[in-house]
């Protein structure tokens, strides 16, 4: 076996494990997920059939990953932060096989404690502040915060909130530079 699982995980039969994951305590990975390369799912993650985990992702612990949800590569899961799958949720009326995608985009990092609610993407680089509740799209390197979530900068691909002066700004940890090209649209310059 090219990946890890802790004894008290479960990975059920069918599901796909990419080499290097390691599965910890009590985590619960269903037949028809698949995960990819170097990821780490901490204690207590489930993983639905059906969901698509991108390589070096980091899942913290207490983290569901319901049917609709993907992960691109190099996404990172804070602790407890929670993912939806319906919209109008009832006990009385079952919505099981009308789930809502999700996705969450290259190098993006949604907080401890944040809420996901489900049909939204969230893009590359993009940060949610812990305890947010995002209930809308989030552009590439776009920092939100807040109950609803809402834009309020912009972050690096490093992770450092940006500072723009006029239209430009350069990362004060890693120097990359980048260009704000409207009200919801930064990209990232090529370096020479």
């Amino acid at each position: 076996m090219s990946w890890w699982k802790h004894e008290t995980a479960v990975v059920d039969e069918g599901a796909r494990i990419g080499e290097g994951t390691r599965i910890w305590h009590f985590s619960h990975v269903m037949g028809g997920a698949e995960i990819g390369a170097h990821c780490t799912l901490g204690q207590n993650v489930f993983v639905a059939r059906g969901v698509k985990v991108g390589d070096h992702c980091k899942i913290q612990n207490n983290v569901s990953l319901y049917e609709g949800v993907e992960l691109e590569d190099y996404v990172f899961c804070g602790p407890s932060m929670v993912f939806t799958n319906v919209r109008t949720p009832r006990a009385a009326f079952p919505r099981k096989g009308s789930y809502v995608r999700t996705l969450v985009r290259y190098g993006a990092s949604i907080g401890a404690n944040a809420t996901i609610v489900c049909g939204v993407t969230i893009g590359r680089w993009a940060l949610v502040a812990a305890g947010a509740v995002v209930t809308k799209d989030v552009p590439d390197y776009g920092l939100v915060a807040g109950v609803p979530a809402r834009l309020v900068g912009w972050v690096c691909e490093c992770g450092i909130p940006l500072c723009f002066e006029g239209r430009e700004a350069t990362c004060r940890e890693c120097g990359r530079r980048y260009v704000q090209e409207d009200e919801q649209t930064v990209r990232r310059l090529e370096t020479p």
